[in-house]
């Protein structure tokens, strides 16, 4: 049996560290009001049904997890303090935390652990992501009253990933079972703050645990939260956002606009908090099942008539990375031998196109092959900035002879355009702290393969990642990967994702998860006292 460590001899020294240091300054203020901004207005936040990751922003607070994850992604207790795994992989034991409360004032217990790790699995629930995220979870056994057995039909690498997201929170089976389908209006969990209320496309209101004193280490203090209330509203609308910042609406927003976010980082009242996303980079899925883009040199062309470096300077204001490949730098297994394999070099992609037989006959700038021109397909969704990155791309396939048709379409006509392959170019961008979200994209049964891609060696080496539990194993089959999609030009990498969130000078105490959405408010403050 390998034994899970609690804590490393670095983390508590670091803790203390941080504990003493406080202990030399004042004290932080209690009580007062936040007041968090949110982008986006989901259609549900039952973290065990919804997959959005704006519920998660709030809900993180109402939450704990069996175990918790620090932002050099190492595993630490959460409501588990401690945690078995079988040489087989295939069983984890987890002990747990005692003397643990719900909101609700009912106890916390191994009972509670296999009453919500049956309610995502139960089909009736038609969880959207967490039943996702236990894979190949089979159940749950009740040892005693603290320990708890979880059984896998085979092993499964990204599951304390999962295990330490808000998807798979800990909700107090009482609550569920009283409130039914309505549970997301009534949401009890065991975290340091408790569902107050919820107005749909208004505002989320949570206050203050005062009971709450099991804080894993990496957090600065134990006891109850700092803050007294958080209240969380919506600003759909990016233009809103940083002007509710300045005019005092707001203390913290969250995917601040760059050319504003430029603006507050020079501005001495405000603080700029750029988060760097793990997952995959915001991407175009190029159609290996469609021509043009069925051939590999149109495909590379496309890649190197990219100008990323242009993209990420004119639309993103340089505040997030350009993207070399399939995964972002900062997430794990990132291989960095993809950096520099498609620099821009319009020559190369006019000199690949040629190879494939298209010239330009009739003199009007747009390659021709068996008189068709050369014309690829691309459907846009109004995220991300995608129809400003389409504009330069635009352009940028122009100069090599390439005609780019683009539409902008509702998300589910884009699903649907993906799932019957009308497309030769679709932009998406997901996050995950786990590199095994590759298979999501590019497993050839993958949800999402909008590549089309049908690669037995890449498939072998994505169902390897995920059983894999040796971790330097798994770095070498996920580097091998994305050698594999960026040799084929799967995609055409556009930009890293950073989270521009940014918060007013006296937020004390903000940071985010290993992820980059989830804000940790436990530790909290404004400086100044109380703010309503």
């Amino acid at each position: 049996m390998k034994r899970a460590k609690v804590a490393s001899l670095a983390v508590i020294i670091s803790v203390l560290v941080w504990i003493l240091a406080g202990c030399s300054s004042m004290p932080a203020p209690q009580g007062g009001k936040l007041i968090y901004g949110l982008t986006l207005a989901p259609s549900g936040i039952d973290p065990h049904v919804n997959a959005s990751s704006e519920l998660g922003i709030p809900l993180t607070s109402v939450y704990d997890t069996l175990v918790w994850q620090d932002l050099d992604g190492e595993f630490v207790p959460g409501l588990a303090e401690s945690w078995e795994v079988s040489d087989d992989g295939l069983t984890y034991t987890f002990h747990l935390r005692r003397n643990v409360r719900f909101h609700d004032g009912t106890p916390f217990n191994a009972q509670a652990v296999k009453f919500n790790l049956d309610r995502v699995v139960d089909p009736q629930t038609k969880s959207q992501k967490a039943v996702f995220m236990l894979g190949p979870y089979d159940h749950a056994e009740v040892v005693d009253d603290y320990t708890i057995k979880v059984y896998l039909q085979e092993p499964s690498a990204p599951l304390l990933d999962s295990l330490s997201q808000v998807y798979l929170g800990m909700a107090s089976p009482a609550a569920v079972e009283k409130w039914g389908l309505d549970y997301q209006m009534h949401q009890v969990g065991t975290g340091p703050f408790m569902f107050k209320e919820y107005i749909p496309k208004d505002h989320l209101t949570l206050v203050r645990n005062p009971d709450y004193n099991w804080a894993p280490t990496i957090f600065g203090h134990q006891g109850p939260a700092y803050l007294e209330e958080i209240e969380f509203r919506f600003f759909v609308e990016p233009a809103t956002r940083s002007l509710a910042l300045e005019s005092g609406e707001a203390h913290v927003m969250g995917e601040i606009p760059p050319q504003d976010a430029q603006r507050l980082s020079q501005d001495p009242d405000f603080q700029l908090i750029p988060v760097a996303l793990p997952g995959t980079p915001l991407m175009l899925f190029v159609n290996t099942a469609r021509p043009p883009t069925d051939d590999l040199k149109v495909r590379q062309a496309l890649i190197y008539a990219t100008d990323r470096e242009a993209i990420v300077a004119a639309i993103f204001k340089n505040l997030s990375p350009v993207a070399y490949g399939p995964l972002t730098a900062v997430t794990l297994g990132y291989d960095e031998n993809v950096v520099g394999l498609y620099d821009h070099d319009p020559e190369l992609a006019k000199d690949l196109l040629q190879q494939a037989g298209w010239v330009d006959a009739n003199g009007d700038g747009v390659l021709e092959k068996d008189g068709q021109p050369l014309r690829v397909e691309a459907y846009l969704m109004s995220w991300g900035f995608m129809p400003e990155v389409a504009q330069l791309l635009q352009a940028q396939f122009k100069a090599v002879g390439v005609e780019m048709q683009s539409q902008v379409v509702a998300y589910p006509a884009a699903l649907e355009a993906a799932r019957e392959g009308k497309h030769n170019l679709i932009p998406f961008s997901l996050s995950s702290s786990d590199p095994d979200i590759l298979r999501t994209f590019f497993h050839s049964e993958g949800g999402f393969n909008w590549a089309k891609v049908r690669d037995p060696r890449l498939d072998e080496l994505l169902e390897e990642g995920a059983r894999t539990l040796d971790l330097e194993k798994r770095k070498a089959l996920y580097a091998e990967a994305q050698r594999i999609i960026m040799a084929e030009a799967l995609i055409i990498p556009i930009r890293d994702y950073v989270n521009l969130n940014a918060a007013q000078g006296q937020v004390k105490g903000l940071r985010y998860d290993l992820r980059g959405w989830f804000p940790w408010l436990y530790d909290v403050y404004l400086a100044g006292g109380r703010s309503d």
